[in-house]
C-alpha cells in the first residue's frame, strides 16, 4: 500500500535491532499520540495492512500522531518473529519514544488481531510501570486455542476498551471472545456479518472507532 500524504517513516532502537515505524501526522496539531499493532507476521500481516490503516485514519483524522510500528522481521524492522513477547518489549519501547518526542500529549493504543493481543500486553506492561492506558482499541483480537494456530492468553484490560469483533469471524470465533470480556464485564461491539478482516465492512468498523475516539474524555497530561 503505497504512503499517502501526511505518512512517513522513521526508526527507533529496540532490543533485536532497529524497528521501523510509519507515521501519520495529523494536519492540526497534535492532540495526542497513538500506536497501532499488526496482524500476525507469520500469516503475512504488515503494518500497511488494511485494518491497521484504516485504525490509523481513524486517530490521524482526530489529531493523534498515528504510529504504526513494523513487528520484529517485518519490513525494515530487524529481529525474528518472537510469539508476542519480544513484541510486547519492542511496543513498550515506541511508546516510551513518542512519549519523549511528545512531552505531555495523551496516549491510545490499538491493535488488530495478532497486533491487538501484543497492544493488551503492553497495556499490561505498562500499567506495571505507573504508567495507566485506559483508551485502548481491540480489533479481531484472539484468546484461547485458535484452530491450527497457538493459544492466546490474552490478559484483562482497562474497563474503558473498546473492544470490535465481527459476528462472523472464521478465525477467532465471537464466543471465544465473549468468553474472555465476560468476567471482565467488558462489553463488545459486534459487526453484523463481518469476518475476521472486516471485508467490505472497514466503514462500519471506522465509524465505531470514531464514536469511541469522539467520545473520549479530554485527559490531563501524562508526565
Amino acid at each position: 500500500m503505497a504512503l499517502q500524504a501526511g505518512t512517513g517513516k522513521m526508526f527507533v532502537a529496540g532490543e533485536a535491532g532497529r524497528i521501523e515505524l510509519i507515521v501519520d501526522t495529523p494536519r492540526t496539531e497534535a492532540r495526542g499520540i497513538a500506536v497501532i499493532g499488526h496482524p500476525h507476521p507469520l500469516q503475512g500481516g504488515t503494518a500497511t495492512h488494511k485494518v491497521p490503516h484504516v485504525l490509523a485514519k481513524a486517530l490521524a483524522a482526530r489529531g493523534y500522531v498515528a504510529v504504526r510500528p513494523n513487528f520484529r522481521g517485518v519490513g525494515d524492522s530487524e529481529g525474528e518473529h518472537d510469539a508476542g513477547d519480544g513484541e510486547t518489549t519492542d511496543t513498550v519501547g515506541v511508546i516510551h519514544s513518542l512519549r519523549q518526542e511528545y512531552p505531555g500529549l495523551p496516549l491510545v493504543l490499538a491493535g488488530f488481531s495478532f497486533g491487538a493481543y501484543v497492544m493488551a500486553r503492553t497495556v499490561e506492561v505498562l500499567r506495571g510501570q505507573g504508567l495507566p492506558c485506559p483508551h485502548l482499541i481491540l480489533a479481531g483480537m484472539p484468546w484461547g486455542t485458535i484452530p491450527g494456530h497457538r493459544s492466546y492468553e490474552t490478559p484483562a484490560v482497562p474497563s474503558t476498551t473498546l473492544v470490535v469483533h465481527g459476528e462472523k469471524d472464521e478465525r477467532v470465533p465471537l464466543g471465544a471472545v465473549l468468553d474472555w470480556a465476560r468476567p471482565q464485564d467488558l462489553p463488545v461491539v459486534v459487526v453484523p456479518g463481518a469476518n475476521h478482516f472486516f471485508t467490505g465492512k472497514l466503514g462500519a468498523l471506522e465509524r465505531v472507532v470514531g464514536g469511541y475516539l469522539d467520545h473520549l474524555p479530554q485527559p490531563e497530561a501524562s508526565h
